[in-house]
């Protein structure tokens, strides 16, 4: 995927705010070590082959299946940090759109939730098991109608087996959101906030723009998007063995599901071409350490809020 323009973030939205002690935001991509370029250069002595992706492509619902399966919501930590660094999804706070609704979006289906009002709409694209939903309502975020969706229709079902899934709040559906497929659920401006946190990461490079044009039509003019996924040279690309490069910044994991590593001005320059203002965009540079593990891993985010124009047509 190509990467237009060379403007400082600096000059084109405020930067991002640093979270937790030590993190380094920045608009530069990481500057790669000698021992690193060979790394990367390594990995290009063996792809994964034309035939290998175009199968990996057809059947990334069924990998993800097993890998829920495999680990049922074993694996993914409950995400209590989204609130912080996400001020929008606090309660109380007012609606994305600067207007609160009165009812939830409209859903296409016999069994319409009932219950207290809501203000809010939010989707979770990649709901998983329910790690940033489930948070946020043992947090007491409960002002808005939460509707979350996933490509393993596994996945979904380990949400709505939850103890804390409700259908008078929330709806969980599986779909496949690079297609019109979600339409099925929600309608065009329906939505205040769509997350969409290590996902995009998980999705064909190829099908990038016609999802988040899905998104865009989803929100309501003013609606957000709320954007974390896996950096440009984070620690996890570099570690890939040849074999597992499936093309630029995007390879297959061990167990048949996929990532692709994001520079900065790529997500901003791929939200701008969809209809959406950035807000803020930025690399953040985070340590995870855990000195009873002796663990001190370098990671590489791009953390970002993308606004649909509140002149936008509905």
């Amino acid at each position: 995927m190509n990467v237009k323009g060379s403007e400082s973030n600096r000059d084109r939205f405020p930067k991002q705010k640093a979270y937790n002690l030590g993190d380094v935001v920045t608009d530069t991509a990481k500057t790669l070590t000698e021992s690193e370029l060979a790394q990367l250069e390594e990995q290009n002595k063996r792809l994964v082959t034309p035939f290998q992706a175009l199968k990996l492509e057809q059947e990334a619902r069924k990998h993800w299946d097993l890998f829920y399966k495999r680990n049922e919501n074993r694996f993914f930590k409950d995400r209590h940090w989204t609130t912080r660094e996400f001020s929008e999804l606090l309660a109380g706070e007012e609606s994305a759109g600067g207007v609160a609704s009165s009812t939830h979006a409209n859903v296409q289906s016999d069994q319409e939730p009932q219950g207290e009002k809501v203000d809010k709409t939010l989707l979770e694209i990649g709901c998983g098991v329910g790690n940033l939903i489930f948070p946020l309502i043992e947090d007491g975020h409960r002002d808005y109608f939460i509707y979350a969706c996933d490509l393993s229709p596994r996945a979904v079902e380990l949400v709505r087996k939850h103890n804390l899934y409700d259908e008078r709040y929330m709806k969980a559906f599986a779909c496949d959101i690079t297609t019109e497929e979600v339409f099925e659920t929600l309608t065009d401006a329906s939505l205040d906030i769509v997350t969409l946190i290590f996902v995009l990461s998980a999705i064909h490079p190829e099908k990038f723009r016609s999802t988040v044009a899905n998104i865009h039509r989803l929100l309501k003019p003013g609606g957000v998007v709320l954007f974390r996924d896996y950096g440009l040279y984070d620690m996890a690309q570099l570690r890939f063995k040849p074999g597992h490069k499936i093309a630029e910044n995007f390879y297959m994991r061990q167990d048949g599901t996929r990532s692709y590593y994001f520079a900065e001005e790529e997500v901003s320059e791929l939200f701008r071409q969809a209809g959406f203002t950035v807000l803020v965009n930025s690399y953040i540079h985070r340590r995870t350490i855990n000195p009873k593990e002796n663990i001190d891993v370098p990671r590489i985010f791009v953390q970002g809020k993308f606004q649909k124009p509140p002149t936008a047509k509905m």
